[in-house]
C-alpha cells in the first residue's frame, strides 16, 4: 500500500470539486442585484488636531479626582460605543494614568 494515497484522493476530491463548480452556470446580473456605487471618502470625519493649552500635571490630577478617576472615561467610551451614530470622543492628554488609589 502507497503512503501516497491519501493525498490521490484528496487531489481527485479537490478536482471533482472544482469541474462541478466550473459547470454551474454564473448567476445573471440584472439592475436589481447590483447596488450604485457610493464614495465615501476615508477623510470624512477628519478633524484637524487643536493643541489644548498646557496645565500644570497637579491640577489634571485633581481634576481627574473630581470627575470619579478613570471609571468616569470608561463611562464616557461605552456609552459612546453604545451610540455608533456619536462621533469617537478625543482621547484627554492629562488623563489619570497612574491608577490613583483613594
Amino acid at each position: 500500500m502507497s503512503n501516497f494515497l491519501p493525498a490521490r484522493a484528496l487531489a481527485i476530491l479537490i478536482a471533482s470539486a472544482a469541474s462541478v463548480a466550473l459547470a454551474q452556470p454564473a448567476p445573471a446580473l440584472t439592475a436589481a442585484t447590483l447596488r450604485p456605487f457610493v464614495y465615501h471618502s476615508a477623510l470624512e470625519g477628519y478633524q484637524a488636531f487643536s493643541e489644548e493649552k498646557v496645565r500644570p500635571w497637579k491640577d489634571a490630577n485633581d481634576n481627574v479626582g473630581k470627575i470619579g478617576g478613570w471609571r468616569a472615561y470608561a463611562k464616557e467610551a461605552s456609552a459612546a460605543g453604545e451610540s455608533r451614530d456619536a462621533a469617537p470622543q478625543p482621547v484627554k492628554p492629562q488623563a489619570d494614568r497612574g491608577g490613583a488609589s483613594k
